[in-house]
């Protein structure tokens, strides 16, 4: 495949750097908004040619460089058994594991429902434009854990989940050992059905002190990691309010971190390993502001990015659905515009 975003990860030196968002095939889309009229987002979700329709979007309204599947998070709490609703304010589990004596008893695996993911990825493989590259992704461990434990959390807290794992370490530990090896499952099924990149998404890693993400969650997202590198897929980490712990991340674990706003980009490059890549990290407030707001910040960027050849161009988080698409696709355009050769 000839692919910017690929060559990027392997480390080959590219004219430009590459651009993709997290939740780019979302609701700042027209287009997505088109199908929301007549579709639930599980609608979305589960159907195959459906899931593939908008995971493509991206490519075809932003001129972005790689696709990111079209899924949730949480399908590997749904494949333990928890019944999950995807309500106007996100998604809600009916039977959270919080105040059970036991928690862990109660997931029971069914790998059988992640089989509609398998089948996206294979719809969109037949149905993508050529040398679109497909990135394929899960939650992290703790991430994953939070939302189990809390159910929901609308100020993404979670102190439920933070307690458990302060009150009773060894069933956190359960719970996330089952997350864990599902999640391995998970994602060497994307592998072998045709993924071409993988990111795991630690949005919540933050929530904990370093030394406890590191004793209690790391070895279960690093195994997660491992599985997919021994493939020769190419693993992105998004560990998202680590901070200073980016600089224990190793090279066995991943091959780019993807790096918060709330870090200035030339420190966490001095933090992160040499031989690992960088992705990120602008603001996604940014993209509310105007154009001419807009330009600097991109500039910036783009100035480290001379300087670092295994960089992509993304968001320190994901788009907020309320951001402009016109604002995407100028930066989109802006950063595609850059020629370092």
């Amino acid at each position: 495949m000839n692919s910017i975003f690929l060559d990027t990860l392997k480390g080959k030196e590219t004219h430009r750097p590459p651009i993709w968002f997290m939740r780019q095939a979302g609701r700042s889309l027209a287009s997505y908004q088109k199908m929301k009229e007549k579709h639930s987002f599980k609608e979305l979700m589960e159907n195959p040619e459906l899931a593939a329709r908008v995971t493509l979007l991206p490519i075809y309204d932003l001129g972005v460089d790689a696709a990111i599947l079209f899924s949730d998070i949480l399908v590997i709490p749904e494949a333990l058994g928890m019944k999950l609703e995807f309500q106007g304010k996100g998604p809600v589990f009916e039977n959270p594991l919080k105040g059970m004596s036991a928690p862990h008893k109660s997931l029971i695996p069914d790998s059988s429902k992640l089989e509609h993911v398998y089948q996206a990825i294979e719809e969109i493989r037949k149905t993508r434009p050529e040398n679109t590259p497909l990135i394929g992704f899960c939650g992290g461990p703790l991430t994953t854990f939070c939302f189990m434990v809390d159910g929901i959390s609308q100020n993404h807290h979670f102190p439920e989940a933070i307690a458990l794992l302060y009150k009773n370490r060894a069933e956190a530990v359960r719970i996330l050992e089952a997350i864990g090896e599902m999640s391995v499952e998970y994602a060497l099924k994307q592998v072998q059905h045709g993924i071409d990149a993988f990111q795991l998404f630690e949005t919540h890693a933050g929530l904990i002190p370093e030394d406890l993400y590191f004793e209690v969650v790391m070895p279960i997202a690093e195994r997660i990691m491992k599985a997919v590198k021994q493939t020769g897929t190419p693993v992105i980490f998004l560990p998202k309010g680590l901070a200073y712990g980016i600089s224990r991340i190793q090279p066995e674990q991943c091959d780019i971190v993807s790096v918060d706003w709330q870090m200035n980009i030339y420190q966490a490059r001095k933090l992160i390993h040499p031989e690992i890549g960088i992705q990120g990290n602008l603001d996604p407030r940014a993209l509310l502001g105007t154009q001419e707001t807009i330009k600097p910040i991109i500039e910036k960027l783009l100035e480290f990015g001379k300087t670092e050849p295994k960089w992509i161009f993304n968001l320190g988080h994901g788009i907020l659905a309320e951001t402009p698409l016109e604002n995407i696709r100028f930066v989109v355009d802006y950063v595609k515009k850059t020629h370092w050769k």
